[in-house]
């Protein structure tokens, strides 16, 4: 209970800071494959399935609901305030994670000659996701007033900011800013909570997206673990070594844009307490396995 519900609050964490994705936290603390299982059983599985996809969810759900409230009344005006420490912690967090990822998948990197190729794709999928997010996106959206063309827009955007979430080293909310959905979609939820009916159907809409999107991706991706796994993981951590980049450049994407983060306001003290956290994870993480 304890470790799921504090992995769902590290992923909250993540996916407040521009570039950093909860799907490489998820990776990171090792319950990955529980995770995108657990959604997979949730939409295709029997009863009994279903039933132990919730549970673990709702533990999940739970830390991932203190986390990002947490951000959102605490913290925010700490990561524009502060967003090269933050970064940095984050920077030194997968650092830190990376070698013990390739000890416990050993196997699975012994397979290089099979897994290369996929390492350089996932590299340039997120350092190209980021360049278009910093290069200013497309056009913003006006959810209240719906068309059909717009709500087609609403439903692909849906899914890919759903399957990128999924996806270690690819944020779900820049892949809304690159499609101009970020702030049109935060701000109707915004307004739907002042009383504003108008924005319903778009967020609806928006939010059938959401679901298509889980629906396929977490199948692909639960059977590309299973049958294709060495590729996979070389994917995978392609994508994690792309996210320093796509840190690095997060600065830049906050409502009150800085620079992009550069030798000079890289924080050594935050990375190394980055590189801390994860070895008292995984201690953590170690005594709960002993314990079970």
């Amino acid at each position: 209970m304890f470790m799921t519900a504090l992995g769902g609050f590290f992923m909250a964490l993540a996916d407040s800071v521009p570039g950093v994705s909860g799907g490489t936290v998820a990776f990171i603390m090792g319950f990955y494959d529980d995770f995108i299982g657990s959604i997979e059983r949730l939409f295709y599985g029997k009863a009994p399935e279903k039933k132990k996809a919730i549970i673990f969810l709702l533990k999940l759900g739970l830390g991932w609901i203190i986390g990002m409230g947490l951000a959102v009344v605490a913290l925010n005006a700490m990561f524009e305030s502060h967003i090269y420490v933050i970064s940095s912690v984050f920077i030194g967090f997968i650092a830190g994670a990376i070698p013990l990822i390739i000890i416990e998948e050993k196997e699975s990197y012994k397979h290089w000659a099979k897994g290369i190729l996929f390492f350089v794709i996932g590299v340039a999928i997120v350092v190209a996701v980021t360049m278009a997010n910093t290069a200013g996106g497309a056009s913003s959206m006006d959810l209240s007033a719906l068309t059909p063309v717009l709500a087609v827009r609403l439903v692909l955007v849906g899914m890919v900011a759903i399957s990128a979430m999924f996806l270690p080293g690819i944020s779900g909310s820049t892949m809304l800013l690159i499609f101009g959905a970020y702030m049109p979609v935060m701000s109707s939820l915004r307004k739907i909570m002042g009383g504003e009916a108008k924005y319903i159907p778009g967020i609806l809409i928006f939010i059938c997206g959401i679901i298509l999107g889980a629906l396929l991706v977490v199948k692909l991706i639960r059977t590309a673990l299973e049958k294709f796994r060495p590729q996979t993981v070389y994917l995978i951590l392609g994508m994690m070594i792309g996210s320093f980049y796509s840190i690095v450049m997060g600065p830049t994407t906050l409502e009150n844009a800085q620079p992009a983060m550069t030798f000079g306001t890289f924080n050594w003290l935050g990375a190394i307490l980055g590189v801390a956290l994860v070895l008292l994870l995984q201690f953590i993480r170690n005594r709960q396995e002993k314990k079970g």
